[in-house]
């Protein structure tokens, strides 16, 4: 058993003079930086995006990967979707996160910032998302009109809400 599965994981005091606050930001990329430097080593950035979480008692976002834990800070989305995989002709499309997962695209979920960027509504509609580059240009398939925005995937369509900052 991880120490993450004990019941009162999250509220255990952090080790001796140690601080469960940490000075680690996600940045609007999905790229990570620690006091300042950027995490650079390919297997530890991949790691904490699958890290990702949020604290069962105050909602924050923490990183832990069952045996210890801490706050960190994003500075939009705690998840980038990385590309779009679309299957069957545009009858389905996969989101492929930044920490590793796929979820199926539902339209409805979409929505556009003020300066054109792509969001979606995550993990059950429990977190946002935004498209990188290379995933928003992957929605071109999809796209029924760009004016205003509507994606279609097989029998759905959605004009991209405003998003709300």
């Amino acid at each position: 058993m991880k120490p993450g599965d004990h019941p009162d994981f999250y509220r255990l005091a952090p080790p001796p003079g140690t601080s469960r606050e940490s000075t680690i930001v996600l940045d609007r990329e999905g790229r990570f930086w620690h006091d300042g430097a950027r995490v650079d080593h390919p297997a530890l950035e991949e790691a904490l995006h699958r890290w990702i979480a949020r604290h069962p008692e105050d909602g924050r976002l923490i990183l832990t990967n069952g045996y210890d834990w801490c706050y960190f800070r994003a500075e939009e989305t705690p998840f980038v979707v990385r590309f779009v995989r679309v299957e069957d002709e545009g009858q389905r499309a996969l989101l492929v996160l930044s920490d590793g997962t796929e979820e199926r695209l539902d339209p409805r979920v979409l929505s556009v910032s003020s300066d054109g960027v792509v969001f979606a509504r995550v993990k059950a509609g429990a977190e946002d998302a935004r498209f990188s580059r290379h995933a928003q240009a992957g929605l071109a398939p999809l796209l029924v009109s760009a004016e205003p925005p509507i994606v279609r995937v097989g029998d759905v369509s959605a004009e991209l809400s405003e998003r709300a900052v």
